[in-house]
C-alpha cells in the first residue's frame, strides 16, 4: 500500500522559518513534490524533484525563500521555508507521481493528508 505522510507543519511568525518532510513507502516515485492550498482556492504548485537528481522545479512566488531536497535512501523529501509571510499560509500537501518536471496537480497521483502551516503574528 503506497502512503504518503507529511511532518513538520505549524506556526511561525512572519519572517519566521520552517520545515516539511514528506516520507513515501510503498513505491519510489519519479517525482515528489509540495502544493498548497488555502481554503476556497485551487492547490497551488509550490516545489518538486526529480529522483536521483535529475531536476527540480520551484514556483516563483516562493523561489529564493524555500529550498526542495529529496533523499532517495529514506523516499522522503524536504521543503525548508525561509523569510515566511502570511500569504504563506495553507495546508501544505506532498505529492508524488510519474510525469517529470510538471506543475500540474493532476499529474501527481498520490496524495499525502496534509499539513498546516500558519505564519501569522
Amino acid at each position: 500500500q503506497v502512503h504518503l505522510v507529511e511532518s513538520g507543519g505549524g506556526l511561525v511568525r512572519p519572517g519566521g522559518s520552517l520545515g516539511l518532510s514528506c516520507a513515501a513507502s510503498g513505491r519510489i516515485f519519479y517525482n515528489l513534490g509540495w502544493f498548497r492550498q488555502v481554503s476556497g482556492k485551487e492547490r497551488e504548485f509550490v516545489a518538486s524533484a526529480i529522483l536521483e537528481g535529475a531536476g527540480m522545479q520551484i514556483a516563483d512566488s516562493v523561489r529564493g525563500r524555500f529550498t526542495i531536497s529529496r533523499d532517495d535512501a529514506k523516499k522522503t523529501v524536504y521543503l525548508e521555508m525561509n523569510n515566511l509571510n502570511p500569504e504563506d499560509t495553507g495546508v501544505y500537501y506532498c505529492a508524488g507521481g510519474p510525469t517529470p518536471m510538471t506543475t500540474r496537480a493532476q499529474d501527481f497521483g498520490y496524495w499525502g493528508q496534509g499539513t498546516q502551516v500558519t505564519v501569522s503574528s
